[in-house]
C-alpha cells in the first residue's frame, strides 16, 4: 500500500462522511445516493434511483460495514483506511467491489441518457452532488478525458474509478476524482 492510496481513501472519506461528524454510517453512505439523485433532479422513487439505493445498501454491506474493527456501527478513518487496504488489493476485483455501484453513479450523472457524461454533466453533479470545488471540475474532466472526445464514456469512467481505488501511479489522472488530494 503506498502513501499515494492513502491520500486518496482520505479525500474519499472526507466526502463520504456526509454530516461531518468524522466517522461514516450506512446512513451516509444512503445520503451519498440521495445528494445524487437530488442534484440531478430524479425523483427518489424513480427506476435509477430505486437501483443506486439496493447497490450503495450492498455496497454498506458488502464493502464498507465489515470496516467496522469496533462493532459500533460507525467506520473511522483508520478502520476505512485499514479496510480499503485489505479489500482493495487486486484490480481484476473491481468488478465485484465497485462496477456495480458505478455503473449507478454512472447513470445518474448522465442527465441526457446518451450514455455518455459530457462535462455539463460532470461538473454538475460533481460540483453539487460530489463536494468537488467547482472550479476543479473542469480540470479534472478534462484529465479524464483520456481520448479527448469532450465525454467520458462507461470505460474511461470505470478506468477512472479502478485507478483512484487500486493506483499507485503519482500522475495518474483519476487521483483528483474526488478533488485535489490533501498531503
Amino acid at each position: 500500500m503506498t502513501v499515494l492510496r492513502d491520500r486518496k481513501y482520505r479525500q474519499w472519506f472526507r466526502g463520504a462522511d456526509i454530516d461531518g461528524d468524522g466517522v461514516i454510517t450506512r446512513q451516509d453512505v444512503l445520503l451519498m445516493g440521495e445528494r445524487y439523485i437530488a442534484a440531478r433532479g430524479d425523483a427518489a422513487q424513480s427506476a435509477t434511483a430505486r437501483r443506486l439505493t439496493r447497490e450503495l445498501e450492498v455496497f454498506w454491506t458488502q464493502v464498507i460495514a465489515p470496516m467496522d474493527q469496533d462493532g459500533d456501527g460507525r467506520i473511522d478513518l483508520r478502520e476505512m483506511t485499514e479496510g480499503f487496504r485489505r479489500a482493495l488489493t487486486d484490480p481484476a476485483l473491481y468488478p465485484q467491489q465497485i462496477q456495480l455501484v458505478a455503473d449507478c453513479y454512472f447513470d445518474l450523472i448522465d442527465l441526457d441518457g446518451n450514455d455518455v457524461i459530457d462535462q455539463e454533466e460532470f461538473q454538475q453533479i460533481f460540483g453539487l452532488a460530489g463536494n468537488l470545488p467547482f472550479e476543479e471540475c473542469a480540470e479534472v474532466f478534462v484529465a479524464l478525458d483520456l481520448d479527448g472526445s469532450g465525454a467520458l464514456d462507461r470505460a474511461e469512467f470505470h478506468q477512472a474509478l479502478a485507478e483512484f481505488f487500486y493506483g499507485d501511479d503519482p500522475d495518474a489522472p483519476a487521483n483528483h476524482l474526488f478533488g485535489k488530494l490533501a498531503d
